[in-house]
């Protein structure tokens, strides 16, 4: 006859307040801020504020904003620093040139390739996220102190820094 063993204990808040669930909804709601400051800073292109005020624009388009470099990538490069799949980053990159924030150019290294390039509205755009962002940060250093959100970045730096996600 097989043994019976207890059952598991019936506490299961830890499913609710681990790190990694913890660092999601940092994460998503000090992006849905950054989005927001966005939408209402009167440098960013009025047809691209329109968007983000609509919720056109999501953490998803912030990877175009966050990845990719001043002098412009390829594609396959931007995806694979921003750790999507080539066919996703394109999708992104085409929604964003349809919005005036990128266009594709080609690449002075390669005939064959292009790159991704922002425009003068893109560098407007980049521009606006990072004032956000540091709004954003300013608020949460606010919030929690600023002792507290030294440590907080600090430890996200040299826990990133670990697999190699700081970039």
């Amino acid at each position: 006859m097989a043994e019976i063993l207890p059952s598991p204990p019936l506490d299961d808040g830890w499913r609710q307040t681990h790190l990694g669930r913890l660092l999601g909804h940092a994460m998503r709601r000090f992006d849905a801020r950054v989005l927001e400051l966005m939408a209402h800073n009167v440098e960013v292109p009025l047809a691209l504020s329109n968007l983000a005020a609509r919720d056109q624009v999501t953490a998803a388009h912030i990877h175009i904003t966050r990845h990719l470099s001043l002098g412009g990538d390829r594609l396959t490069d931007l995806a694979q620093r921003a750790g999507m799949t080539k066919q996703s980053m394109a999708d992104l990159v085409n929604q964003c040139a349809a919005w005036g924030l990128v266009v594709r150019e080609p690449d002075p290294r390669d005939a064959r390739a292009r790159r991704v390039c922002f425009t003068a509205a893109g560098l407007a755009w980049l521009q606006a996220f990072r004032d956000a962002v540091a709004q954003a940060e300013a608020e949460f250093r606010m919030e929690v102190g600023n002792e507290v959100a030294t440590v907080v970045a600090i430890g996200l730096e040299a826990y990133a820094g670990g697999d190699g996600l700081a970039n």
